[in-house]
């Protein structure tokens, strides 16, 4: 496919139509063969080395005639303008059950285990926000770090990522969405789209548990930020310059801005002062913050009640979110009661604990107490969604049917069941 024809499909905002598998291309749809790789050239294609076959449906439907899959997890990517899409994905086998996972950029989730019977055809829609670096309209650049230079949440394209059983894949449709309402998230490690297994937060899960076409998750938190270091990295000022009224803002910070050195910040002074000129900022800008309350780390007592690492700085912002009328989600009390009912047992399968060689290239045992596997980032995604809920205007652009969750009950780490995704580390996160 030209370049030309691409692009211009996207700058005259009609969306873009991809269709898989053996047999001719829909009318509108452009073909995507079995060995389109991305390329600055191309413009869209598979990525990262993902092996994929096509198959054949048959019949007279043309966007229902064939399908690409995989037995491993697979990237298709396209070349994109910053903001949110509505993605929508036709999946579908008329040989064999279909059960598929879609994950964005960095392992954002965004629907799981989508199932279409033998024969049958479903389609999915998801909401995906899309940003890059660059500052508009100024062109002034955010300071990233030189590990987030390559991570698929900061450049030039939309990146999504199909597996489960049985991910057969039929088409693609791209649909700019001006109208959603944009969550913004501003955080730290515990909040971040974690890039590789076997880390990850409950910011990249929180996508999951929305309406697609009404919200979209913005995540823009990173690794070992601070109030001060997020703001002087041009973070929020990128965020102010994707926002507009309507949208919300959730702030969770803690963990790093309690740690001496530049960038520390005092409970009860400047940690809530620097709160309250976010509040102020966003506000302005016609947008609603929310803050959220930092989870614990995995610390217990003697008698398996959590050890309080956080300080003051949780009361800090309670009293913030009082002072200035802001929705609090308090993520920090329900951690409490979440890590207790697990105990210090059970609650290892909520963090970063695994054995050497369980992931390639992992030569030494892996024991991080701050940071969570994708089990623990999801139960505290659904404690986040249990504080939305007592927001109302917020809450109704939650799913419908969403399960009642409480965390002094939580998942049973045994039923839990998230593809992993193709990319694997061993250096922890920054932050602690």
């Amino acid at each position: 496919m030209p370049v030309l024809c691409v692009s211009a499909a996207v700058a005259a905002q009609p969306g873009l139509k991809f269709d898989f598998g053996k047999g001719e291309a829909a009318p509108g749809y452009i073909h995507v063969k079995e060995n389109d790789r991305y390329n600055d050239t191309l413009r869209y294609g598979f990525e990262f080395g993902s092996s994929v076959r096509y198959g054949y449906n048959g019949g007279n439907d043309p966007m229902r005639d064939g399908f690409v899959t995989s037995d491993q997890p697979f990237y298709f990517s396209v070349k994109l303008p910053e903001g949110n899409y509505d993605i929508k994905l036709l999946f579908g086998d008329k040989q064999k059950p279909t059960i598929a996972t879609v994950k964005a950029e960095c392992r954002r989730l965004m629907a799981e285990k989508i199932v279409a019977e033998k024969g049958k055809f479903v389609t999915q829609v998801i909401t995906v926000h899309v940003k890059d670096s660059v500052i508009r309209p100024d062109g002034r650049v955010v300071r990233l770090k030189p590990r987030e230079i390559q991570y698929l949440h900061w450049d030039d394209k939309l990146t999504l990522e199909f597996g489960n059983k049985a991910a057969s894949l039929c088409a693609i449709e791209i649909i700019p969405n001006t109208k959603a309402t944009t969550i913004f998230l501003a955080g730290n490690s515990t909040v971040v789209d974690q890039p590789e297994e076997p880390w990850a937060a409950w910011g990249q899960m929180a996508p999951a548990f929305f309406r697609p076409e009404l919200a979209a998750i913005a995540n823009y938190a990173e690794s070992g930020e601070t109030l001060k270091a997020f703001q002087r990295e041009k973070r929020l000022e990128k965020i102010w310059s994707m926002a507009k009224p309507g949208d919300y803002l959730f702030i969770e910070f803690t963990h790093n801005d309690q740690k001496p050195g530049g960038n520390h910040l005092d409970p009860f002074t400047s940690y809530k002062d620097t709160l309250k000129s976010w509040i102020a900022q966003a506000r302005g800008r016609g947008l609603k913050p929310v803050l959220v309350t930092s989870m614990h780390r995995r610390n217990f007592d003697s008698s398996g009640r959590v050890v309080n690492t956080l300080l003051e700085y949780p009361d800090a912002m309670r009293s913030a979110a009082k002072e200035e009328g802001v929705p609090l989600i308090d993520l920090n009390a329900m951690s409490k009661t979440l890590y207790e009912a697990w105990g210090p047992e059970r609650s290892i399968k909520a963090f970063v604990h695994f054995p050497a060689n369980t992931f390639p290239g992992q030569k030494q045992e892996l024991k991080d107490n701050t940071h969570f596997s994708t089990y623990g980032a999801y139960e505290l995604a659904k404690c986040v969604v249990l504080g939305i809920r007592k927001i109302p205007e917020l809450a109704v652009l939650l799913k419908s049917g969403i399960p009642e969750f409480d965390p002094a009950r939580p998942d049973a780490y045994e039923a839990f069941d998230l593809p992993a995704s193709a990319f694997s580390g061993v250096v922890k996160p920054d932050g602690n």
